[in-house]
């Protein structure tokens, strides 16, 4: 049995993380293996800044290769369950706050990923995190305390999709 960790992420998540890695290889490792040919044709390399840039950009880009090839490895596809009754990973909660026992009106939505997608801006956040964790298992009309960098908030689902 292996120790490896999985990485749960939907199938648009393994795509998008193939394609990246497609372009990792096809581009982006030609390319810095270019600048690291050029930098070195300009002579001493204990001074020479192009050569260092590209040699440590060479290092990021094989190290996300690697890290990528990983996930993909151990990426445990997250299918659709038919159901919407409580929160898991791959559904889109929408919450609002409440004030004072009331609602602010300020509905938010996020749906939850594996860490391999997670992506705060675009609205998918890591079944690690704080709040995804507080959501787990809950239930439309469950209230919920999270707790977030700007302090602990409740809030009540409204939709499981």
């Amino acid at each position: 049995m292996s120790n490896e960790k999985q990485y749960p992420m939907t199938l648009e998540g393994k795509t998008k993380l193939e394609n990246e890695l497609n372009e990792l290889k096809t581009v982006k490792r030609p390319e810095v293996v270019e600048r690291i040919k050029v930098a070195r044709s300009f002579g001493d390399l204990s001074e020479n800044s192009e050569y260092d840039s590209a040699k440590e950009e060479q290092g990021f880009v094989e190290g996300r290769i690697s890290l990528i090839e990983q996930m993909l490895r151990s990426s445990l596809i997250i299918t659709e369950d038919g159901t919407t009754n409580a929160v898991s990973l791959g559904k889109t909660i929408t919450f609002d706050e409440l004030i004072g026992g009331k609602r602010a009106n300020f509905e938010e939505s996020y749906t939850i990923v594996g860490s391999a997608e997670a992506d705060p801006i675009e609205g998918k956040i890591s079944n690690d995190s704080p709040i995804a964790k507080a959501l787990m298992g809950k239930q439309v009309d469950d209230v919920v305390k999270l707790t977030t960098p700007g302090g602990d908030m409740e809030v009540v689902i409204l939709e499981i999709k």
